[in-house]
């Protein structure tokens, strides 16, 4: 079983420094049922929503390469 790398700070009230092996990222938002948004260091952001029960929403957008 391969080991793995994850840690997630809280900086701010509803921002979060998530560090892993290769990259790291900012979460902002996330509050009572708003949507969260994370930049990540790999120029990955991704938009993603809890909704109740079973259902949530997330959209991934990956950075041009110029």
């Amino acid at each position: 079983m391969p080991l793995t790398f994850r840690k997630s700070f809280r900086i701010l009230p509803g921002v979060r420094l998530n560090i892993n092996r290769r990259s790291w990222s900012i979460t902002t938002g996330g509050g009572s049922h708003g949507p969260k948004h994370t930049h990540s260091s790999t120029g990955r952001r991704t938009t993603s929503v809890d909704l109740p029960g079973p259902f949530g929403w997330r959209r991934t957008r990956k950075a041009r390469r110029h």
